[in-house]
């Protein structure tokens, strides 16, 4: 009797189908929650992530790259209707709002939001800032008015905004919030890599070796 090529099985049969992932234990849901959120966090704090990481470098290094600090000084004498503004303050008032105006046309300073020093012969504003340092002396007499400031370089720069160095309140946020999404972005890493260990065998290995190393270090080799 003959028989159809069709009823004899393949030895190939089912060859060309995928192989089932194995189940992690965890509800697909979470797992497809864990991918969105680490992908998310990861597109937030890239940029961020690279700037830290670099400024990590030249912090560390920081002995070995040489800065060659510009400083720029500028003399300038108050209008003397406004140095009756000058000659009554005391305390810890503000500078006098035209003061300040003046101080911004003539020497394109800001001191909105500084605390100024008065003292009995001068007025001393100082203006610190990433990369750099400055300040304002003027006279309460003579209204001699004298401006420096020193600027360190680009990598002094981006080595006190790592550091959040003079920086303001709007980057202060900034780390925050970036440092709150590299807190997602480690977790759900976490969380993936036990999703996955199961088919990587050298997943908790690694793992291991990266909370090992770090306190090896610090135990035998930090002075």
């Amino acid at each position: 009797m003959d028989m159809q090529t069709s009823d004899i099985p393949s030895a190939s049969a089912g060859a060309g189908r995928p192989r089932k992932a194995k189940k992690s234990g965890l509800p697909p849901f979470l797992v497809r929650q864990f991918h969105t959120w680490h992908w998310m966090s990861s597109a937030v704090c890239l940029v961020g992530m690279l700037l830290f990481a670099i400024t990590g470098i030249t912090l560390n290094h920081a002995a070995s790259i040489e800065a060659n600090p510009v400083v720029k000084t500028e003399e300038k004498v108050l209008p003397e209707t406004l140095l009756p503004l000058v000659e009554s303050g005391k305390g810890t008032a503000p500078v006098p709002q035209p003061v300040a105006q003046w101080l911004e046309k003539e020497l394109a300073v800001s001191v909105a939001g500084r605390k100024p020093e008065w003292n009995d012969d001068e007025l001393y504003i100082a203006l610190p800032r990433p990369g750099g340092d400055g300040w304002v002396a003027i006279d309460r007499v003579s209204g001699d008015v004298t401006y420096e400031a020193t600027s360190r370089g680009w990598v002094a720069y981006l080595n006190d905004l790592h550091k959040g160095r003079n920086t303001g309140v709007a980057w202060s946020w900034f780390i925050d919030i970036f440092a709150a999404a590299c807190v997602i972005f480690s977790l759900t890493g976490f969380l993936l890599l036990q999703v996955h260990s199961k088919r990587r065998p050298s997943t908790w290995p690694i793992v291991g070796a990266g909370v090992i190393i770090p306190l090896l270090l610090l135990v035998f080799l930090m002075h």
